[in-house]
């Protein structure tokens, strides 16, 4: 059962072959058996999933359910949750209770889905590698040694092991995309705007995007379709009409034309990956694509230009945790500023210091024009790349990341290699555009990423192209030995 897609086990729910109840049971009897070698959940939410369960079999049982109606699925620790901790992999929100639910869980439940809890992420969503949670690392479920990606890893982990048909996840530069590369599943970071950020605690509030991990692409499209949408509480969100991403799943893409990017298949390519890349592109010659080189000069700089903007407003936002209103506070501080000084530094955790050191650094007096007006004017070099190969080209196609999974604790250390493994997404987020990661090979019995870039609300021909790759290939087929 466990094995199933969510198109799947949505099929067996209307026809009566199971009832929500006894789906929600299975999965979690499946994370109280399993998840101890993983650790992808913070919290497990039993008495809330059945009584959620419970509703979603009434409303089948009325005539009222959707293709999402008691699938169960989890939500990143990022999402606040009414009445259920909110931690963002911190201990600085360790003891956070959130009061209300953030717009993608609130729309998720409308939906008919089941929260069966809260998933383990990099803490306050940086890392690239969920190394850096105060809970513990997340684990690889195709080698426990290796690492599951970041930020994302506790739901894409959770997926790959069939602890949870699906989850949802964010993308600050490449936090959806890469753990599920890693991970060998499926997962798309919307347009920027696409997705309401209301209730999604921030890191960085120009790039963070949320979007859901699954199996495959099509179930991605369902969850895809109860995520999106305008809303008036977040002033980031564009409204636009939504198209229902499963309909053109199976339109022909005969004559679409793809880009390869030359900085993308340069130096720091692994040969498996580039190999493994070089194979999905000869799939698509053979359904009649067409398949272009094209140039995007700065993609060098994105790197560069991204850890300016982003712990700038990472520093912004986070000055917010002080220690006085929610989150930690310090033991017996003897004034205001001490109170101040050690709830932080109690309550953060090493990398998230070090952004915040280095966003305070460049935004500055003196400091600011010289870093971070900078980078803003190369993220804008980098939108007008992308701009200029979407004259030439439907989508752009290149490796999700560099190398498969990495061990765990072999860049920890060395916080610009762990930089680095987020190249190919980076840019990404920097242009705002949407981008979908899905699984391309193996290397060692490690999956490999394929990414396809698509122009800005792209996501129904990104969708579909992907999906068409998935109808030739097996590779989102294998699981995990053990899961």
């Amino acid at each position: 059962m466990h094995h199933k897609t969510i198109a799947e086990l949505s099929k067996e729910l209307a026809e009566k072959k199971i009832s929500s109840i006894e789906l929600t049971r299975h999965y979690l009897d499946r994370i109280q058996r399993l998840d101890n070698k993983l650790n992808s959940f913070i919290t497990v939410t039993e008495e809330y999933a059945l009584e959620a369960a419970k509703k979603a079999d009434e409303l089948r049982a009325q005539g009222k359910a959707g293709p999402l109606t008691g699938i169960p699925i989890a939500q990143k620790d990022i999402f606040c949750t009414d009445g259920i901790k909110t931690s963002c992999g911190s201990k600085m929100l360790d003891n956070f209770i959130a009061p209300y639910d953030a717009t993608v869980v609130k729309q998720l439940r409308e939906a008919g889905t089941v929260m069966l809890g809260k998933t383990n992420m990099d803490e306050f969503a940086m890392g690239s590698s969920n190394e850096t949670s105060y809970y513990g690392p997340v684990k690889n479920p195709w080698n426990p040694e290796y690492v599951p990606g970041g930020s994302s890893g506790g739901s894409a982990a959770a997926v790959a092991a069939n602890l949870v048909p699906a989850a949802t996840g964010t993308d600050t530069g490449g936090s959806i995309r890469q753990p599920a590369a890693l991970c060998g599943i499926t997962g798309i970071k919307p347009t920027y705007g696409r997705v309401s950020r209301y209730g999604m605690i921030a890191f960085a509030s120009s790039l963070d995007q949320g979007g859901p991990l699954a199996k495959t692409v099509e179930d991605c499209a369902l969850l895809l379709n109860a995520m999106s949408g305008f809303d008036e509480r977040d002033s980031t969100s564009i409204n636009q009409p939504v198209p229902d991403y499963t309909a053109t799943l199976n339109d022909p893409i005969r004559g679409i034309r793809i880009g390869l990017p030359k900085e993308y298949f340069t130096g720091g390519l692994s040969n498996e990956v580039a190999k493994a890349i070089e194979a999905a592109i000869e799939e698509y010659k053979k359904m009649g694509a067409i398949i272009e080189e094209i140039s995007l000069p700065n993609t060098a700089l994105s790197v560069a230009a991204y850890y300016v903007i982003a712990p700038a407003e990472c520093s912004s936002n986070l000055a917010r945790y002080d220690g006085v209103r929610y989150g930690y506070r310090c033991e017996n501080p003897v004034d205001l500023q001490d109170l101040y000084k050690r709830s932080r530094s109690e309550g953060f955790g090493s990398e998230v210091k070090r952004r915040i050191m280095v966003g305070t650094y460049v935004l500055s007096a003196g400091y600011y024009d010289a870093y971070y007006l900078k980078a803003q004017k190369v993220r804008r070099l980098i939108r007008d790349d992308f701009v200029e190969a979407f004259k030439k080209v439907d989508v752009i196609l290149s490796p999700t990341a560099p190398t498969p999974a990495f061990k765990l604790g072999e860049k920890t250390s060395d916080p610009i290699s762990m930089y680095l493994s987020d190249i190919y997404t980076i840019a990404v987020n920097l242009a705002g555009l949407p981008g979908i990661s899905v699984p391309a090979g193996f290397v060692n019995n490690l999956p490999i990423g394929m990414q396809l870039i698509g122009n800005l609300f792209g996501e129904a021909k990104l969708l579909n192209i992907a999906h068409q790759y998935q109808h030739a290939t097996d590779w989102h087929k294998r699981i995990p030995e053990g899961y």
